[in-house]
């Protein structure tokens, strides 16, 4: 994402005492990745906080975010996003934060981007754009689920916006006959944003799971949206 709306990713906060502590398929390797995910994690410049059960806190102090993110899942480097976390056993289950260039905008509040509705279809229509497809017979379908805003226990106003799309394709496009063009559904995601504003900049945590595996862990997922924070950031 190179656009002024698009330099966004994901992110974890956790500001309260209250931290979800689950035990899923996840928890069962956390200890036996527990090193490895610091040694991957400990060259960043940023700050690694103190991990809590269940989740580890991510601080960016140079460009002003944090939040929480499960202990088992990696750092990524080189993904183009400021900061990119994955599941190490579902690869299509991710998050991300990417920030608007200070120089090319001076964002005062997430309402800058009007309703959260109107935030929702920015990013609905960002989404789609990454996802667009040169292949033939490729169909995708999105819905707007849901499209939010909140104060936060930092004072500051978030917009949350979630979002399902649907990618269909078939692996005979050029058959002659119809019926041997079927497409079929390749994959089903929930993408979830939560949008801030702070050092006149628009932050984005974003994150990506398959449909089904949403259903399964949507607690601590939306414990890491709620965690997330905008920050000053400290030059």
């Amino acid at each position: 994402m190179h656009s002024e709306w698009g330099t966004l990713h994901f992110l974890f906060a956790s500001m309260g005492n209250n931290i979800h502590i689950a035990v899923t398929r996840r928890d069962v390797m956390a200890s036996v990745l527990s090193s490895f995910v610091f040694s991957q994690l400990g060259s960043c410049e940023d700050t690694l906080a103190e991990p809590s059960v269940g989740f580890r806190e991510y601080i960016d102090t140079f460009d002003g975010y944090t939040f929480l993110y499960p202990q088992n899942w990696i750092q990524v480097r080189g993904s183009g996003a400021d900061i990119f976390f994955r599941d190490p056993f579902v690869l299509d289950e991710n998050l991300s934060v990417e920030l608007s260039s200070p120089s090319s905008s001076r964002y005062k509040s997430v309402e800058d981007l009007g309703t959260p509705q109107a935030a929702a279809n920015k990013v609905l229509k960002q989404y789609l754009t990454e996802f667009m497809s040169t292949r033939l017979g490729v169909r995708r379908e999105s819905n707007i689920l849901s499209a939010s805003s909140r104060i936060a226990d930092d004072g500051r106003l978030y917009y949350q916006v979630e979002v399902n799309i649907k990618s269909y394709a078939s692996n005979n496009e050029l058959a002659v006959m119809p019926q041997d063009r079927i497409q079929r559904l390749e994959w089903d995601r929930r993408y979830l944003s939560v949008l801030g504003v702070e050092n006149n900049r628009l932050y984005e945590l974003r994150l990506q799971t398959p449909e089904n595996v949403f259903l399964e862990e949507e607690k601590d997922l939306r414990d890491v949206m709620d965690s997330f924070r905008v920050v000053k950031a400290v030059n």
